[in-house]
């Protein structure tokens, strides 16, 4: 039996490159998304088995999708879709309820092996990827229920170091400089009470912030 998949990606040759290596087998492309939006609308219309769902998208991100899709679907299977091996992206996917997280650097047969793993309701994490992010979805239960007095500009910034910004992007984004970014990112860190910045990012999924 086919396994029916959507490749959600901002770039028409990564879902072409895709295709092109699933030609032949037992796994059918059923449909493409160039964002979030329009991975949403696929998903409901063609229901499929596995989503491909990359990370970095414009309008909305592929971690933002993710968490809207987990609530509007628990049963599809998700594997997020990255160039970057970014920690941060990795335990947000965890905690959002991801079943994996490829590389576009990954082979042919890690890619089919991850989509039939998925699609036969197994998870795709490697106990590598799950041990880096261990304590990162651990730490922040601690704190998790406490209320946390952050500024408004703190409270900016941790949204968007949560989607995996680095500091200089983020005073790009918010026009700050980057030494006071450095300076917000480091309360944050203490009034939450975790240790670094995935810990963060985690915490920021659990208070529903991003």
């Amino acid at each position: 039996m086919s396994i029916k998949i959507i490749i959600a990606d901002d770039h028409e040759v990564v879902r072409l490159g895709i295709k092109s290596l699933l030609v032949g087998g037992d796994i059918t492309v059923v449909g493409e998304a160039s964002n979030g939006e329009q991975t949403l609308a696929a998903a409901k219309t063609l229901q499929p088995d596995v989503i491909l769902l990359d990370v970095r998208m414009p309008d909305l991100d592929g971690l933002t999708t993710l968490s809207r899709l987990r609530m509007e679907d628990s049963r599809v299977k998700i594997l997020m879709l990255s160039t970057y091996d970014n920690p941060t992206y990795v335990a947000r996917a965890v905690a959002l309820g991801a079943n994996g997280y490829i590389l576009k650097s990954t082979s042919r047969d890690e890619l089919l092996a991850a989509i039939r793993k998925a699609a036969s309701g197994e998870d795709a994490w490697t106990r590598d990827e799950l041990r880096r992010v261990t304590g990162a979805l651990a730490t922040p239960r601690m704190s998790g229920e406490m209320e946390v007095p952050l500024t408004q500009r703190e409270s900016e910034v941790l949204r968007q170091l949560a989607h995996g910004l680095t500091n200089k992007e983020i005073g790009q984004s918010l026009g700050i400089s980057y030494e006071t970014v450095k300076e917000h990112v480091q309360h944050i860190l203490r009034k939450i009470g975790v240790n670094d910045r995935t810990q963060a990012a985690v915490w920021a999924v659990r208070k529903n912030l991003v």
